[in-house]
């Protein structure tokens, strides 16, 4: 296995698709796979060798390693429940007829609001984004219909601060990264720059980014946000899926329930081709980039800059796969890339 997992990333390195990946098998609980391969970054006919301790941007892994943990906390406290209309926490919210939408939407992508809006290119700051998507019209009825959508999880990150009245960073930091012994993993980082693995030029900085979020919403927003922002290693990802496989339990610490966990990996789109949890994707009949093989239980996220984590708990697996792909630009060789990838790994166990 080890042998086809590196010869397929080494051809899509030598061909240009990404500068490097560091990818990591775990079945039962035990790394059986663990190797960094290429190179964080390549321009200017110089290289630097990717390291099993460089930082990524995880992009929308955010999504499930920062915002989903956070909401499951606050259901298992009691202090929200899936079923709150977002009108409850931003009230302004209920313009355009959004009334009805709910926190299940929201976590859901079944909220009817748009993907995506370019909301960097009118240099709005983050309270300026939240009141624009107060004022958002729904592009589809709610509930009905799966679009991925940052704007959601936007929404959640400013809805958990004022839940929580705490920075999101502190929230995290606290209940989830601090426990777990995730030191290298947060919003805005300050490592050495040589650490990063550097993501696209940004004809703004005149430079490539280090350690700078790749997400332009993200970035218009100081850094930090629900759907993209968040830093971290191998290592710290590691904890974090110990403590997903392990029903919320690390070192003998419970910091979620396994109901909240279960939950959050139950199908709530059967009707849809697109399957989605709280969060997670699911593996979908129509696409998954967790490939052919791995079964219908089966979740996880990707990341735009090159990330994706994805697990199947019918043989006990998960798979990390780190890549800084957009080093490049935003050709979409990495759809491709993934599910081989899976494929080849899933078809050993």
């Amino acid at each position: 296995m080890k042998q086809q997992v590196l010869q397929l990333l080494e051809k899509e390195i030598s061909l240009n698709h990404l500068p490097g990946a560091v990818v990591q098998v775990m079945h039962k609980d035990e790394i059986i796979l663990r190797e960094a391969v290429g190179s964080r970054y390549n321009y200017n006919e110089k290289k630097a060798p990717m390291m099993l301790d460089t930082v990524f941007d995880l992009a929308s892994l955010t999504k499930v390693v920062a915002t989903l943990p956070a909401v499951l906390k606050l259901i298992d406290e009691g202090e929200i429940r899936l079923d709150d209309p977002v009108t409850f926490f931003l009230p302004s919210f209920a313009a355009n007829g959004k009334e009805e939408v709910k926190l299940r939407h929201l976590l859901t992508h079944t909220s009817g609001l748009p993907a995506h809006r370019e909301y960097y290119k009118e240099e709005l700051t983050k309270g300026s984004i939240i009141n624009e998507i107060e004022q958002e019209e729904l592009i589809g009825p709610i509930g009905a219909n799966v679009v991925y959508s940052d704007l959601g999880f936007i929404l959640l990150y400013h809805i958990i601060e004022k839940v929580t009245d705490q920075l999101f960073n502190q929230f995290l930091s606290e209940q989830f990264y601090k426990p777990l012994g995730m030191t290298e993993t947060g919003f805005c980082p300050t490592f050495n720059r040589e650490r990063y693995a550097t993501t696209e030029y940004s004809e703004k900085l005149n430079d490539y980014k280090f350690g700078i979020v790749h997400d332009d919403n993200a970035e218009s927003m100081s850094g930090m946000s629900g759907h993209a922002g968040l830093f971290s290693t191998i290592e710290d990802l590691t904890r974090f899926t110990q403590m997903i496989e392990n029903e919320g339990i690390y070192n003998g610490k419970r910091l979620l329930t396994s109901a909240a966990l279960k939950l959050a990996r139950s199908n709530f789109t059967e009707s849809n081709e697109d399957h989605r949890g709280l969060g997670w994707m699911r593996k979908s009949p129509t696409f998954a980039s967790c490939g052919d093989y791995f079964s219908n239980e089966s979740y996880g996220h990707t990341g735009f800059t090159g990330t994706s984590i994805w697990f199947d708990p019918s043989v006990h697996l998960n798979i990390i796969l780190l890549t800084n792909r957009v080093h490049f630009g935003r050709d979409p060789h990495i759809i491709r890339l993934r599910p081989r990838l899976h494929n080849i790994i899933r078809s050993y166990f």
